[in-house]
């Protein structure tokens, strides 16, 4: 840019100088007398500006004639190249100026100024290295798909540009969604430069859609390898791309295998607890409960979630309400004041049939935090001392319409998932799922299943109440709403005949 002023600033300079000297001459009486040797010449002003310019015009094209003299005597000492050179400055010079001017065009977003500039240098420098790359994002930024690829195919065939072409057709198939093909194109990229870390994250993404676990954890252990990941957060998707292993290896029947995935999966992220849970459940299918309740405590001291409690019930599935009270404390001790304990004791309370207790566990949680589970646990709570029908049905109505509290969401989009997944649904991100609150929705009560059969007075025990260790019911999407509702309206109707 500098330059390009100073260029400026001296031709305009030169052109009043010119001018100047031009103006001076003209109003100079006589003339310019030449003298060389014993000749004489006598030039008028305008003469002798005229024999000036042919004075340039004559040194100009002496310097030419002498750069072809030079290239001919080199050419005859033998560089067989030199004539064709002289020939091809001025080509040069002209290519370069309209591979500049195009480079220029595309950074100022001019589509199509930018392939007419690219098509000018090609003719001039005939570098196709160099111009395909011009012409091929100049049509991907005028939307000319057809062309782009045309010129991507192009840059196959040269070795400096092969990952060019290979990137670029990459990602037009992926914006059409041909992730199959796409996912090839990414595993070429990544063997031309296993270094480049857009290509690290495509081919992970991709083979994490297409459940590719075992690669894609080569693409991981390669992203650490060369900087592109800080250990922390490799361990952690190492061991999520572990565990989608062992559940992909689970449902092809090779028990075995599985465990050793599971448990590889919780050693590397203790605090993941899908991991937990499914390291705990092999431990327990092998007799080895004593590790498994190690597992499970570790990982409700990081992060309590129902999924663990259910794996804890079941290792003892046979124990008494009483007894799995006792034996939970290894679990309620951590983390007691998180909502997540106080509702697990509240549960397991009430499965006891103490509800002084369930209501002291429960405390102010339906009215600090309400939720749809919290509120079911409280109208549990109003049952079992005996309140009446129009006080439970006052609180399964605030049920209805509470928030449904933690859920599996992704940080990225909000997707809301019935399960955790390795994958969001919504928006492909890996590794983007937590367990937290989500935005306000119409979904259907979350944990009250577990309590219905008290809420609407059809059990009189402990023992017949569903405890929460049932794996036959996780969530309360097994039992709508309406159907509590409904339920509990006909039990209301059995007690009292006359009510309508």
């Amino acid at each position: 840019m500098l330059w390009s002023l100073f260029k400026i600033i001296l031709f305009v300079t030169a052109i009043a100088l010119l001018t100047l000297g031009a103006g001076y001459l003209l109003e100079t009486d006589g003339g310019i007398r030449i003298a060389v040797g014993s000749m004489e010449f006598n030039l008028e002003p305008l003469q002798a500006v005229i024999a000036g310019v042919l004075l340039v015009v004559a040194i100009w094209l002496a310097i030419i004639l002498l750069g072809l003299i030079i290239a001919f005597v080199r050419f005859v000492n033998g560089d067989e190249t030199a004539i064709s050179r002289y020939f091809d400055r001025s080509r040069e010079r002209k290519g370069y100026e309209a591979l500049a001017e195009g480079m220029i065009a595309l950074a100022s977003g001019e589509g199509s100024t930018a392939m007419s500039k690219a098509s000018r240098a090609e003719k001039y420098l005939r570098r196709p290295e160099l111009t395909n790359l011009l012409t091929a994002q100049a049509a991907e930024m005028s939307g000319d798909k057809r062309k782009a690829d045309e010129v991507y195919k192009r840059l196959l065939k040269d070795e400096r540009t092969q990952f060019v072409g290979v990137r670029g057709i990459m990602k037009h198939k992926l914006a059409e969604g041909d992730t199959e093909t796409a996912m090839k194109l990414a595993q070429k990229a990544f063997a031309l430069k296993p270094r480049h870390t857009e290509t690290q994250d495509v081919l992970l993404g991709l083979q994490a859609r297409h459940n590719d676990w075992s690669g894609a954890r080569k693409t991981l252990g390669a992203k650490l390898k060369y900087g592109a990941l800080p250990r922390d957060v490799h361990r952690r998707r190492d061991a999520v791309l572990a565990l989608s292993e062992a559940k992909g290896v689970l449902h092809e029947g090779n028990d075995i295998k599985a465990r050793e995935a599971a448990i590889e999966a919780n050693r590397l992220s203790p605090d993941l607890v899908p991991a937990a849970v499914m390291a705990a459940r092999t431990y327990i299918e092998n007799g080895k409960a004593r590790y498994a309740t190690r597992v499970l405590v570790k990982a409700w001291s990081a992060q309590p979630h129902p999924d663990i409690a259910a794996a804890f019930a079941e290792i003892a599935p046979e124990e008494s309400a009483i007894e799995r009270l006792k034996r939970f404390r290894a679990l309620t001790k951590h983390r007691d004041g998180d909502p997540e304990t106080r509702m697990l004791l509240t549960e397991l309370n009430i499965a006891a049939e103490d509800y002084s207790e369930a209501r002291k566990a429960l405390g102010d949680l339906p009215d600090v935090l309400p939720s749809q589970r919290a509120l079911t646990l409280l109208a549990a709570i109003e049952r079992g001392e005996g309140a009446d029908d129009q006080t439970v049905r006052a609180l399964l109505a605030r049920a209805v319409t509470a928030p449904r509290g933690p859920q599996w969401v992704c940080e990225n989009c909000n997707h809301v998932h019935a399960a955790w997944a390795p994958v969001c649904d919504g928006c492909k991100g890996f590794d983007t799922l937590a367990w937290k609150s989500a935005p306000e929705t119409d979904n259907a009560m979350q944990g009250g299943a577990e309590m219905l059969p008290m809420i609407v007075g059809e059990a009189n025990s402990a023992e017949e109440v569903v405890e929460i260790s049932d794996p036959d019911i996780e969530s309360a999407d097994d039992v709508p709403d309406a159907e509590i509702i409904e339920a509990d309206r006909d039990a209301a109707q059995d007690d009292d005949p006359q009510k309508p």
